[in-house]
C-alpha cells in the first residue's frame, strides 16, 4: 500500500522540532511498520508516514477491526463487545448530564456500526449519524435498520444545529482536524456540547508498552493525543475544555491487546495489572487515564 503523507514539521501546529519516537506494526491488516513521531512544540504523536484520504480505506479492510465488521471472534473481541453494551449506557448518561437534556438533535461522527447512534435514538433523540467506511455503514444498515451518512455530509450540514456532537475514538482518524474542528464549532448550538473521546499516550499503560500499545493503531490512527496537545488545539479553534471524563474499560481493553501484541500471546496477570495500575493512576489524575473524554463548549 503506498501514497503516503511525509512531513518535515508538525502537521497540528506547525513546528519543526519533530523526531521520530519509535516504529509501530500494524497488527490489524497489513503488518507493515510506521514511525511515530513526536512535536516538542504541541507535544502531539503523529503516524509518519501516513496514507493519503485516498489509500487509507484499506487498511481498515479487516475482520479484526472492530468498530467496522462488528466481529465477535476471538474472546477479546467477544469482550469487546460485552463491555460496550455497559459503555453505551454510560457515554448516554454523559451526554444528557452535560447538555441538561433527555433528548434533543445530536451528530454522531464515525458512527461506526451505529450501536450508539441506535441506543440515543431510541432514547428520543434526533440523530444525524456519519460513518465514512460503507462496509460499517452496511452492517448498520442490517442490525440496525439504521442510515449513515457518508463522512463528508458534515460539510454541507446547517449551522447550530446540535446540542450535542460526539466522537467517541474518531479525532485520531481524521487527516485534517482544524478543518473539522471549525466545522464542529459551526454546527453546535451556543449551549451546546461537543464531546471527544481519544486515547491519551501519557497513560501509565501506554509508558509499559511502548511501541506495543495499541492504541496506537497504526496507520488508521493518524494523530496520538496528550491533554496538553487537546487543551491547545481547542484554545486556538476558540473552543472551552468544560470537563475531563475517563474512559476505565480502555486500560484493560488495549492493555490484553497490547500484551498480545508484545508477547505473540496475552499475558493475563500482567496486562490486568497493568491495566489496573493505569486506572488507579487516573483516580488521583484524570488527565492520565488510558482514554479521556473532553467535554468541550463553544
Amino acid at each position: 500500500m503506498n501514497e503516503a503523507l511525509n512531513y518535515n514539521h508538525c502537521p497540528l501546529c506547525g513546528a519543526a522540532g519533530i523526531s521520530k519516537v519509535f516504529m509501530v506494526k500494524d497488527h490489524s491488516v497489513s503488518q507493515e511498520q510506521f514511525g511515530i513521531y513526536h512535536c516538542a512544540g504541541c507535544q502531539l504523536r503523529f503516524t509518519h508516514p501516513a496514507p493519503s484520504p485516498s489509500v487509507i480505506g484499506n487498511y481498515y479492510q479487516s475482520e479484526n477491526y472492530i468498530s467496522h465488521s462488528d466481529t465477535s471472534k476471538g474472546f477479546i473481541n467477544r469482550l469487546y463487545r460485552h463491555v460496550r453494551k455497559i459503555a453505551i449506557g454510560g457515554k448516554k448518561k454523559l451526554v444528557e448530564k452535560n447538555t441538561g437534556l433527555t433528548c434533543g438533535s445530536l451528530l454522531d461522527v464515525g458512527s461506526g456500526t451505529g450501536y450508539f447512534a441506535m441506543a440515543m435514538k431510541n432514547s428520543g433523540w434526533q440523530v444525524t449519524a456519519l460513518e465514512p467506511d460503507e462496509g460499517a455503514r452496511k452492517v448498520a444498515q442490517q442490525q440496525h435498520a439504521l442510515e449513515l451518512l457518508p463522512a463528508e455530509e458534515l460539510f454541507h450540514l446547517p449551522e447550530n444545529s446540535f446540542d450535542a456532537i460526539t466522537l467517541w475514538h474518531v479525532l485520531e482518524h481524521v487527516h485534517d482536524v482544524k478543518k473539522y474542528m471549525a466545522a464542529f464549532k459551526m454546527l453546535l448550538k451556543e449551549s451546546g456540547r461537543l464531546f471527544i473521546a481519544v486515547p491519551n499516550y501519557t497513560s501509565h499503560d501506554a509508558k509499559v508498552y511502548k511501541e506495543h500499545w495499541a492504541a496506537y493503531d497504526v496507520p488508521r490512527h493518524l494523530y496520538h493525543f496528550a491533554p496538553v496537545t487537546m487543551q491547545r488545539l481547542m484554545k486556538e479553534m476558540e473552543l472551552k475544555i468544560t470537563a475531563i471524563r475517563p474512559m476505565w474499560f480502555d486500560s484493560f481493553y488495549v492493555s490484553l491487546l497490547s500484551s498480545r501484541y508484545k508477547n505473540g500471546r496475552t499475558n493475563w496477570p500482567g496486562a490486568l495489572w497493568t491495566a489496573l495500575v493505569s486506572n488507579l493512576e487516573a483516580m488521583r489524575d484524570m488527565k492520565k487515564c488510558s482514554s479521556v473524554i473532553y467535554i468541550i463548549s463553544k
